[in-house]
């Protein structure tokens, strides 16, 4: 097939950020792109995720500060007994949503792409199906096909999903009602923001999870200082090591708790309702990649570091998969890097992506955020490459800023080589840590050592000082 017999020179399957991104970026490029999405314009993150959930949490998180007594007293104030309306701050979120995913609709229709709402699949090499939202059924072709098809909310086996009494996050961030007592299964970011937003707005928590600890996908040291905060001070009862072996909703919602390493029953809760917050599974069914020979892994698509498709173990011509689809690093922003990177190397530029620069965050009260290596890993890389390992700690309690504000509680852990003094990873708990984070971000990206680092001037006083606190501390051990 020749070029000038293309429908288009790329069609992007999928309009969540990794989607969204890649079709800008071709289009601004001088591609004729399409984009073909099945449900609202924005996907997951913007519908569903993070930019409701976040609106969430910005107002629960005032209705919290204003209802802290002991807090504002400090600073000689005394307010009044907080009131809150549910409805608006559900109409907050809402019309925080339909303000993005026209900003983002209008954006792409500026660029010149075609948009196509319907379920698109591969119908073969450069080949794309797509069956619209009125039943019609078309054969498009295209030089470049990128999947981002993102992923949808992971349910374990024994979960009965009715959508209003148990649910996903992506019917919690509607905030249709605020139960007396929540169930949320699962203490990752997603259980932690929720268990956030819940209780600032006066439900009961209990907080199950299947692994030995609360907060297992965060550092060590991280969970331990902000289990005191997040969990331990609020009206949480948190329970590890035992699964939520079957749920059947209703009213009440009936949880059969067993032991998760034994399968043995314990006992039966009675709640209001259950939040089902157990990570995330991609959202590859119905693709149909098995006519380009595509085998996934649990559903995951296999892509080198160009965002190509690999099949066999070597890339796939013309097939490009980016976002949540891929397994690599489940966040928005990733997933608008790789779609941008995946179009650049469509369009002949190489570019490969960097995964450990990346950073997250988990905007509860105060925040969590990292980025590059955990302490397990960096201790692995020290093995095998014969480095040592150095680890400093900065304490917001000995910043002015934090001081000032009354939130002195807060950890920064850096990771870093004493040979070269290369900075590998950072754990950050505390006020404004999601932003904190960034500076951290940017040397890993830079592979800059603490040396270097450790000379730059930071604002006085700001909670940036922090990191340059730590970048002080590791200087000192580097092996001259």
């Amino acid at each position: 097939m020749s070029e000038a017999t293309f429908d288009f020179d790329l069609i992007v399957i999928g309009a969540g950020y990794g989607g969204f991104d890649a079709a800008k970026h071709a289009a601004q490029s001088g591609l004729n792109v399409a984009i073909i999405e099945s449900r609202e314009m924005g996907g997951t993150c913007v519908n569903r995720g993070c930019v409701p959930s976040k609106a969430l949490l910005a107002a629960s998180g005032k209705v919290r500060e204003l209802a802290d007594l002991n807090h504002l007293s400090g600073f000689g104030i005394h307010a009044a007994p907080v009131r809150f309306e549910r409805q608006k701050i559900a109409d907050h979120a809402n019309k925080l949503v339909q303000n993005i995913r026209s900003n983002l609709t209008k954006t792409l229709e500026r660029a010149g792409v075609t948009i196509i709402l319907g379920e698109g699949r591969i119908e073969g090499p450069q080949k794309v199906g797509v069956r619209e939202l009125n039943g019609v059924d078309r054969l498009l072709s295209a030089k470049d096909v990128v999947i981002a098809t993102g992923s949808d909310p992971f349910v374990p086996p024994g979960i009965e999903i009715d959508g209003r009494t148990v649910f996903t996050s992506d019917q919690a961030v509607s905030l249709e009602w605020l139960p007396r007592w929540i169930a949320i299964i699962g203490s990752g970011y997603i259980g932690l923001e929720f268990a956030d937003v819940y209780t600032a707005l006066g439900c009961e928590v209990t907080v199950i999870e299947a692994l030995d600890k609360i907060m297992p996908t965060f550092d060590p040291d991280i969970t331990k200082i902000a289990s005191r905060k997040l969990i331990e001070s609020r009206d949480i009862e948190a329970r590890s090591a035992v699964l939520a072996s079957k749920i059947v909703p209703g009213s009440p919602v009936l949880i059969e708790i067993s032991d998760s390493k034994s399968r043995e029953f314990i006992e039966e809760l009675q709640v209001d309702a259950v939040l089902v917050a157990t990570g995330r599974t991609p959202s590859s069914k119905g693709l149909n990649l098995e006519s380009v020979g595509v085998e996934t892994n649990r559903g995951f698509i296999p892509i080198d570091e160009t965002m190509r498709v690999i099949v066999n173990g070597k890339p796939l011509p013309h097939l490009w998969a980016v976002g949540d689809v891929t397994g690599k690093l489940m966040l928005a922003h990733t997933a608008a890097a790789q779609g941008t990177i995946a179009v650049e190397n469509i369009l002949g530029n190489f570019h490969q992506i960097d995964y450990r620069s990346i950073p997250a965050a988990t905007f509860t009260h105060p925040e969590i955020s990292s980025v590059g290596l955990s302490e397990e890993e960096a201790k692995g890389l020290a093995a095998s490459e014969k480095f040592e390992l150095g680890i400093v700690r900065s304490y917001f309690k000995a910043n002015s800023k934090a001081l000032a504000e009354l939130e002195s509680d807060g950890l920064m852990k850096l990771l870093f080589r004493k040979d070269t003094g290369e900075v590998l990873g950072a754990h950050i708990y505390g006020l404004h840590a999601a932003d904190l984070i960034q500076e951290v971000a940017n040397a890993i990206a830079r592979r800059q050592n603490v040396i270097d680092l450790a000379k730059e001037v930071h604002t006085h006083p700001t909670l940036s000082e922090v990191v340059e606190m730590a970048y002080k501390q590791a200087s000192i051990q580097i092996k001259k």
